[in-house]
């Protein structure tokens, strides 16, 4: 019988407008306790790029330098028995959601939703979108292609033309802060 898996806590930059959402760590990123911790996952080097850091910066580093920003990365899923690290090997059945709709309304400055991948999205709009409040406005979602080295059929150059939108996002609401 495989385990019940369970994600990580978000990680939440000051006033975040944007969050990235994942669907669940990978078993690598498990068994290091880090976001995207697959050194194959291209994550970190499109948030280096995006950015302006070093990918090879210590992991607690790069989660500092991503923190400064109005940013927040979580997952979808909160725990669910999956076999390995592929998304379509997740058990449906065992899903259990993050709270998202308690974070939205937490931070509610959150007006963009940007999707790593379309299971995230699918998930998303599942579990959690039924769920937000009749008067509660929806972030703008916009789904993005996974940085998981599972999703080889676009190049990293092809990716990272894709994910700028979220640096877009980001550093345009700091525009005079910095």
């Amino acid at each position: 019988m495989t385990a019940t898996k369970q994600s990580f806590a978000p990680l939440v930059g000051p006033q975040p407008r944007a969050l990235i959402l994942g669907t669940m760590p990978g078993e690598e990123a498990l068994r290091k306790q880090q976001y995207y911790g697959n050194p194959r996952n291209a994550f970190w080097g499109i948030m280096a790029e995006l950015f302006g850091f070093s990918v090879e910066l210590e992991y607690s580093e790069r989660v500092a330098r991503l923190q400064s920003y109005p940013l927040a990365v979580w997952d979808v899923i909160e725990e669910c028995v999956r076999p390995g690290s592929l998304d379509s090997s997740i058990e449906p059945k065992s899903i259990q959601p993050n709270r998202l709709v308690d974070f939205l309304q937490r931070y509610p400055t959150i007006t963009q939703l940007f999707f790593n991948g379309s299971r995230a999205e699918q998930e998303f709009r599942r579990h959690v979108l039924p769920l937000l409040g009749k008067g509660q406005e929806s972030p703008k979602m916009t789904r993005l292609p996974s940085t998981s080295p599972a999703m080889a059929r676009l190049r990293l150059a092809e990716k990272l033309e894709q994910w700028r939108v979220v640096g877009d996002a980001v550093l345009a609401s700091n525009q005079g802060e910095f």
